[in-house]
C-alpha cells in the first residue's frame, strides 16, 4: 500500500487531474446506475444504459465541466479540507438540477424517467464522489488504519511513538492531522479543560479531563504529551506543567502562533518545554514611545553584536526602522550569522534599514571613534563583554581589558563623536561581586556613573589634557541570567539528560535570577529612553529560582525519574560539583536601598555611588600599569580598592599567575 501511495503522489500533475477526471465519470455512470437500482429494485430492474443511453451520455457531459469550474481538480487530496466539501456539494447538486432540466425536455419527446431518480442520482453522487475523496486524503496521508485501533478485538501495534495531545482547539487538531500525516508519532488522545468536550470524540481520538490522565496513559499507552496552548498565558502554562511533572510523561510543546504566522517553523516542529513557561513569568507590554524615542529614524550602533544579548537588540532594533543599524563584533562567523539573518528579514518585510556589519574590537578606541563619526551614530548599546565567570576568573587580564577599557573606549569615542544616547547592558553579578567578571562590569557601570557628572572632562589617556563638552546621556541596565544565553545552564541539563545523566548542579542551595532573552532586550531598549543620565535602571526579574528544583523539574518533565538513594532505580542522577571559581550562591540586583520606581512597571532606578572622575581615572592608571605587568595581585587589589563589596573568594586562580608562580617556586 505504502509503495502504490508513493507511486501516485509522484505522478505529474496533469496525470493525477487526468486520473480523478476519469474516475469521476466512471463514480456518475455509478451513481446513476444505481439510481435506477434504489428506484426500481432488483426484481424490476432492467438495463437501464439500454433504455437511457441519451441519460449516461448526458450525464457526465453535464457533471464533469461544473466539476472543473469548482475546483475539485485543484484541490490537493492530501489536505482534502471542509471548502473542498461545500465545492463538491455545489458541483453536485447543481449537476443533478440541470440534468433533471435535461431529463424533462428529453423525456417530453423520448421516454419516460421516473422523477425520483434525479434525487437518488444527487445523493448518491455525493455519498460515492465525496466520500471517495474522503477515504483518499486518509490514504495519501498514510493514516488509513487510523480508526482501527478504535475498534474491538482489532489490534494496532505500528510501532509508532503515542502521544496525547494537550489541547484539543484549533493547534492541537492541526497537530494531530500533521502527526498522521508525518507518520512519526501517533496522537491517541486529547487532553483538554474545557468540560463542554470532556469524554467525547475528535478527529476520531477520546478527549479526556486533566484529572483522569492516568486512566488516558493506561488505556492508550501513551509515552509522551504534546501542549498545544499557543495562546494560554505563562502562569497558567505553568499551572499546567507543574500538574504533569507527577506523571510518567515527556512533556513537549508546539510553537506559538506568532511563529507559526511569521513562517520561522512549521505546526509539526515539536520542541522541548521552554524554560520560560516553569518560570511562569508573563512579560508586559512594551511602550511603544520608549522603543522608538532612541532608534526610530537614527543611526544606532550596537556593540557585541553576534552574542545573545546583542543579536537580540539588532532583531528588535531593524523592527523599530533606524535610518541606519551598525554592528560590531570581534567574531567573524558570530557576524556573518546575525547580519545574514536581518538581511534576509530586512528582504522579506520590506524594510528599509541600511546595515552596517564592522569587524573590530571594544580595545580599539580609534576604531570606535572612526566608526562613530563617519556614520554620526546617535545611540551606542554596548553589549560586548565577556561574561562567563570561571572563564574570566582563569583569564584575568582580558576580561580587565574587554570588561572596563572597552566600556571606556566605547563610552570616551561616544563623547568625542557627540553620540546622543548611550546604553550600558550590565549584570546582577556587578552587585557586592565576588569574581573578577562582577567586579569589572561594575567598575564599567562606574566608569559611565563618573562621565556622566561631567560636564566637560578631560578623557582619560589624552596626551593634549584638552577638556571635551559631554552631551553624551549615559545610562546603565542591570539584570540577571537570560534563558538560553551562551554558557546557559538550561541548554547543559537538556543534553545531560539527552545523554542518560547525570545532571550536574554546583550547589544544592543555589539560585539565580532568569529572564527571557527577548524581554530583556525589549527593557533594556525601553530604560534606555528614560534616563537622564548616570542611573543604574535595574529590571525586575521576579522571584530567584532554586538551580536544583529546575533540574528536576526538567527531568520529570522528560518523563524520567530522579535516581536518589530512596529511588536507586531512577533514571537520572543529580550530582553536586561544588562552586566554581568566583561563583557566589545567590545574586542581588542592587547595592543598596536607593531605588525608585519608572514609568515602567518592571523598571526601577537605583542611584548608587560611585567614584569621581579624577579620582577613577587614577584607579585606571594603576590597573593599566598592573596588567601590564602581570602583577594579578595587584589588580585584585586595584579592583577591591574601586568597587564597594568586591570580596574575592579563594586564590586567584588566573592560569598565567598560577603558571608564574609555579615557576618562581621551581
Amino acid at each position: 500500500m505504502d509503495r502504490i501511495r508513493t507511486r501516485l503522489l509522484g505522478l505529474p500533475r496533469r496525470q493525477k487531474r487526468m486520473l480523478q477526471v476519469v474516475t469521476d465519470i466512471v463514480l456518475v455512470w455509478v451513481a446513476l446506475w444505481m439510481a435506477f437500482l434504489v428506484r426500481l429494485g432488483i426484481e424490476d430492474m432492467y438495463n437501464p444504459i439500454r433504455e437511457h443511453d441519451w441519460l449516461f451520455m448526458a450525464a457526465p457531459l453535464v457533471a464533469i465541466p461544473l466539476f472543473i469550474r469548482f475546483g475539485m481538480y485543484r484541490a490537493v487530496m492530501r489536505y482534502f479540507g471542509n471548502d473542498a466539501l461545500v465545492a463538491i456539494v455545489k458541483a453536485v447538486s447543481l449537476s443533478a438540477l440541470i440534468l433533471a432540466v435535461v431529463v424533462y425536455w428529453y423525456s417530453n419527446h423520448q421516454t419516460v424517467v421516473p422523477r425520483s431518480i434525479i434525487f437518488n442520482y444527487w445523493w448518491i453522487s455525493l455519498v460515492i464522489i465525496g466520500g471517495l475523496r474522503l477515504a483518499m486524503r486518509q490514504y495519501f496521508m498514510g493514516d488509513w488504519f487510523n480508526a482501527v485501533h478504535n475498534v474491538p478485538f482489532a489490534g494496532r501495534d505500528d510501532r509508532l511513538t503515542k502521544v496525547a495531545v494537550y489541547g484539543a482547539g484549533v493547534a492541537g487538531n492541526q497537530l494531530v492531522a500533521a502527526l498522521r500525516m508525518g507518520r512519526v508519532m501517533r496522537p491517541v488522545a486529547f487532553i483538554d479543560d474545557d468540560p463542554s468536550i470532556s469524554d467525547r470524540v475528535i478527529a476520531g481520538i477520546q478527549v479526556f479531563k486533566p484529572k483522569h490522565i492516568q486512566r488516558m496513559i493506561d488505556l492508550t499507552g501513551a509515552e509522551e504529551l504534546l501542549l498545544a496552548l499557543p495562546s494560554t498565558s505563562r502562569s497558567r502554562r505553568r499551572e499546567i506543567l507543574s500538574f504533569l511533572e507527577g506523571f510518567p510523561l515527556h512533556v513537549r510543546s508546539v510553537p506559538n502562533f506568532t511563529a507559526l504566522a511569521s513562517g520561522e517553523v512549521k505546526v509539526d516542529d515539536i520542541q522541548e518545554v521552554d524554560i520560560a513557561d516553569l518560570l511562569g513569568r508573563d512579560s508586559v507590554p512594551a511602550q511603544d514611545d520608549l522603543l522608538e524615542h532612541c532608534i526610530a529614524g537614527k543611526s544606532v550602533l550596537v556593540t557585541g553584536a553576534g552574542g545573545s544579548i546583542g543579536s537580540e537588540l539588532c532583531r528588535q532594533i531593524l523592527s523599530l526602522e533606524p535610518a541606519l543599524l551598525i554592528l560590531l563584533d570581534h567574531g567573524e562567523f558570530n557576524l556573518y550569522t546575525i547580519s545574514g539573518e536581518l538581511e534576509q528579514r530586512a528582504a522579506r518585510e520590506g524594510l528599509s534599514v541600511q546595515m552596517l556589519p564592522t569587524l573590530g574590537t571594544v580595545r580599539d578606541q580609534a576604531k570606535l571613534l572612526e566608526v562613530m563619526t563617519t556614520w554620526k551614530v546617535d545611540t551606542v548599546y554596548h553589549a560586548a563583554a565577556y561574561k562567563h565567570v570561571p572563564m574570566v576568573e582563569h583569564n584575568i587580564a582580558e576580561g580587565v581589558r574587554n570588561n572596563v577599557l572597552g566600556t571606556l573606549n566605547c563610552a570616551q569615542a561616544a563623547l568625542q563623536a557627540g553620540v546622543a544616547n548611550f546604553v550600558l547592558i550590565s549584570t546582577d553579578k556587578a552587585v557586592r561581586p565576588t569574581n573578577v567578571m562582577g567586579s569589572t562590569k561594575r567598575l564599567a557601570e562606574m566608569t559611565l556613573q563618573a562621565l556622566s557628572r561631567e560636564v566637560a572632562p578631560v578623557l582619560f589617556g589624552d596626551p593634549a589634557n584638552v577638556a571635551r563638552v559631554n552631551k553624551t546621556r549615559f545610562t546603565m541596565v542591570r539584570f540577571g541570567n537570560v534563558l538560553g544565553s551562551s554558557g546557559s545552564v538550561i541548554p547543559l541539563f537538556h543534553k545531560q539528560i539527552k545523554s542518560g545523566g547525570p545532571v550536574t548542579v554546583t550547589h544544592p542551595n543555589i539560585t539565580r535570577y532568569f529572564m527571557t532573552i527577548p524581554e530583556a532586550a525589549q527593557l533594556v531598549i525601553q530604560a534606555g529612553s528614560m534616563g537622564r543620565g548616570g542611573e543604574v535602571f535595574v529590571l525586575d526579574m521576579g522571584e530567584p529560582v532554586k538551580i536544583i528544583d529546575l533540574a528536576q523539574k526538567m527531568i520529570h518533565l522528560s518523563g524520567l525519574s530522579i535516581r536518589s538513594e530512596q529511588n536507586p532505580q531512577g533514571d537520572i542522577g543529580i550530582e553536586f560539583t561544588g562552586l566554581r571559581p568566583g561563583e557566589k550562591l545567590y545574586e542581588e540586583l542592587l547595592i543598596g536601598n536607593n531605588v525608585v520606581a519608572t514609568r515602567h512597571p518592571m523598571i526601577m532606578s537605583a542611584h548608587e555611588d560611585h567614584l569621581q572622575w579624577e579620582a577613577l581615572k587614577g584607579e585606571l592608571s594603576g590597573l593599566l600599569r598592573a596588567l601590564d605587568e602581570a602583577d594579578f595581585d595587584r589588580v585584585r587589589a586595584i579592583l577591591q580598592e574601586a568597587v564597594s563589596g568586591y570580596a574575592p573568594e579563594g586564590e586567584i586562580v588566573d592560569w598565567l599567575h598560577i603558571h608564574q608562580h609555579r615557576g618562581s617556586n621551581d
